[in-house]
């Protein structure tokens, strides 16, 4: 057994600045295209109730200027927002245009609260999509915002028996998720979409029926929002640093979801990162669950193909192919899989193949003599093939653990590998610096088991013919 402690690794920014957390970097420096003039004003479009595109136009206006960090002694971990203006933080704008404001009649959506929880989704989305077919029509939008319906029946209660209450509730009936059956049907258009609600931009707002939610500070939640919406417009705000010795690698996830008719077979999505954290999602064949292990898997035909798909979207998106291959995957690896993974490596002339696997559960824990748990970036090796990493934990830089429960650290197993268990929990812990739906350092996952998490979501409410849509800002 081994126990190291990795460096936090740093991000890059305007310039080639670096620092290792994001808003820190953004506000001292800039995002890592400040030279694009192409996202120096963001236009966007909103559908929502006539009310919410108002509350939601005057929330984003106030976020213009600088907002005060929350009051706290943790200055590193409440950041001020600078304000989104092109002269500080993202060197950005946000431009606002009559023509792409889409209003959904209150009335319309007051109707859902009477619908079952399965057809509320479907009639919702139904509106939000023929308000988002119009726009898709406009010139001149970048990034569309959703303010999600406010009374959504969206999770029925378990169902009791009248005639025996005391027994432990049936569990509800399925109900698809407002979020992902709208991002699948979005799809079919050319811009982004990013669902925000009302709690978002109005803190005083209580869900009916519902406690009053628990949310971020104010400027943390600005940071989240128009990082996303940076991004969704096309902007870089972060990158990995590359050294000039470091082999092009690109990152595969590969997890698995059911199908959207709920029957026995999985399929299995890739999705694929470079450094620069340029994401391209990859749809791969049907899988089966083993009878050995009880894990879904492909044959050595679908994994040859998955692969070959991906590093084909890759060249097409980089022009280039890259010299190593890192997969990440959620079950085990059969002697198939592995055969098909390297022929694909191979036809394609890869250097370097290495293959992680990530269980979903691993019954290692560390335990520190402090106050507060193990620090992020402990990395805790069992034997030369089993790694347990801490990718969050207490965190130097912020003087504390910022999370609300017990961490639970990230197992991977080395199946076929090259680089040491160091490097490679290097670069997972830098992967998980790379989701720009929130600015925090330390998030848990590396961004293709996330993603590919996140995409299987939506994948699932897509028809075999459909075709989805290829980068990730459609999906996050």
């Amino acid at each position: 057994m081994k126990l190291t402690v990795m460096d936090e690794p740093p991000l890059e920014f305007s310039g080639g600045a670096r620092h290792i957390d994001p808003r820190h970097g953004i506000t001292d420096y800039g995002p890592a295209d400040a030279t694009n003039t192409a996202v120096r004003t963001i236009r966007v479009g909103i559908v929502g109730t006539p009310s919410s595109i108002q509350g939601l136009r005057r929330w984003l206006d106030t976020c213009r200027q600088p907002i005060a960090a929350k009051d706290s002694r943790l200055g590193r971990l409440f950041v001020p927002f600078p304000g989104f203006d092109t002269s500080t933080g993202f060197r950005s704008t946000l431009v606002w245009d009559s023509r792409l404001e889409r209003p959904i009649r209150d009335r319309d959506l007051q109707r859902l609260t009477d619908l079952a929880p399965q057809a509320a989704v479907k009639a919702a989305v139904e509106l939000y999509a023929a308000e988002l077919e119009v726009l898709d029509e406009e010139p001149g939008c970048d990034v569309v915002l959703i303010a999600r319906p406010e009374q959504l029946p969206e999770r029925p209660a378990a169902q009791v028996d009248p005639d025996a209450p005391w027994k432990k509730a049936r569990p509800a009936e399925p109900v698809d998720d407002f979020r992902a059956v709208l991002k699948a049907v979005a799809m079919r258009y050319s811009r982004p979409i990013q669902i925000i609600r009302r709690s978002t931009w109005d803190p005083s707002f209580i869900p009916p029926g519902g406690d009053k939610p628990r949310l971020q500070d104010l400027a943390t939640r600005a940071w989240n929002l128009h990082t996303a919406l940076y991004y969704k417009a096309g902007g870089v705000p972060w990158r990995l640093p590359r050294e000039s010795t470091d082999l092009d690698s690109c990152y595969v996830g590969v997890t698995f979801y059911r199908s959207g008719d709920h029957t026995t077979l999985e399929t299995s999505v890739a999705q694929v990162f470079n450094q620069r954290g340029d994401g391209v999602i990859v749809r791969g064949a049907p899988a089966k669950v083993s009878h050995h292990d009880k894990q879904p898997h492909l044959t050595e035909n679908d994994a040859h193909a998955l692969l070959t798909d991906a590093l084909g979207r890759y060249r097409k998106e980089h022009r280039h192919l890259p010299a190593r291959v890192v997969l990440h995957k959620t079950s085990s690896y059969t002697p198939e899989e592995i055969n098909g993974f390297r022929a694909a490596a191979d036809d394609a002339d890869i250097d370097t193949v290495e293959l992680l696997w990530f269980p979903a559960h691993d019954p290692v824990r560390l335990f520190r003599p402090a106050a507060h748990p193990p620090l992020r970036g402990t990395l805790f090796s069992l034997d030369a093939r089993q790694h347990v990493l801490y990718t969050r934990g207490s965190v130097p830089f912020y003087g504390t653990y910022p999370g609300m429960y017990i961490p639970t650290p990230l197992p991977f197993r080395m199946i076929e590998t090259e680089s040491s268990p160091e490097h490679l929990a290097e670069e997972l812990l830098a992967l998980t610096k790379m989701n720009w739906n929130q600015t925090q350092l330390d998030g848990r996952q590396p961004i293709t088991l996330r993603t590919a998490d996140r995409v299987g979501q939506i994948l699932r409410h897509l028809g075999p013919q459909d075709r989805p849509q290829g980068r990730y800002a459609f999906y996050m």
